[in-house]
């Protein structure tokens, strides 16, 4: 360890105790934001993948029953673009059964079992982000109140000090400053991957609401088909 980390710890051991409190918090945020970082990001690119495939299978000229069928029976269930595709089908398949519904009404009722989905699926790609919005947004500003209290304390304990000199406040002003520098290095990283993140949620919705039309499309075929035999 050199002079320098030394000293470092030795500002962060004797800063006040609501500067400690800062820190202790902002290390807290960034830890947490790491792992939300490192989960969310193979999440998506394990959707995007989910989404490769199952198009390619779909469009591969596969009966829609043997598709169900594989979809239905896939091993941890089936997600993204296979959770519509699953819902609009069972639905569109249980009207059929019933024998008393028009081609609308087998149509919308699959559109709203895929819409359902398509909301339940778009919660889980955006879980946790609000968290690390919050931390991009909150943390300079947890940081800066550390240093304004640091600072605050260290020129407190000039009142009764008949000469001041800038080695007498250098200490208490330099453990402030690491809160605020804390507290970016805790903004910088979620902000980053918030923004990353979203714009990732933002194109994988957009697929899933392009096969949801495109299905509802083939629904509808087969739905005026039906009613024409």
């Amino acid at each position: 360890m050199t002079s320098g980390d030394l000293h470092i710890w030795q500002l962060i051991l004797h800063a006040s105790w609501v500067v400690k409190f800062v820190m202790l918090t902002l290390l807290a945020a960034s830890v947490a934001s790491w792992m939300i970082i490192f989960r969310k990001r193979a999440m998506l690119n394990q959707a995007e993948k989910n989404a490769d495939r199952f198009e390619e299978r779909f469009w591969s000229g596969l009966k829609l029953t043997t598709l169900h069928d594989e979809v239905t029976h896939e091993k941890g269930g089936s997600q993204g673009m296979g959770k519509l595709f699953e819902a609009g089908y069972a639905e569109f398949n249980r009207l059929r059964e019933q024998g008393r519904a028009s081609a609308d009404r087998m149509v919308e009722g699959a559109e709203r079992a895929m819409r359902i989905a398509l909301t339940r699926e778009s919660d889980r790609l955006e879980q946790h982000l609000s968290f690390l919005a919050t931390v991009g947004s909150t943390s300079p500003y947890i940081g800066l109140f550390g240093t304004v209290w640091g600072i605050m304390v260290s020129f407190q304990a000039l009142a009764n000090v008949n000469q001041a000199t800038i080695a007498m406040v250098a200490p208490g002003i330099s453990e402030a400053l690491i809160a605020t520098a804390m507290g970016l290095f805790a903004a910088i990283p979620a902000v980053i991957a918030y923004n990353r993140f979203s714009n990732q949620v933002e194109r994988i919705e957009l697929r899933l609401d392009n096969f949801k039309e495109e299905f509802s499309s083939i629904l509808n075929r087969q739905a005026l088909a039906i009613g024409e035999d």
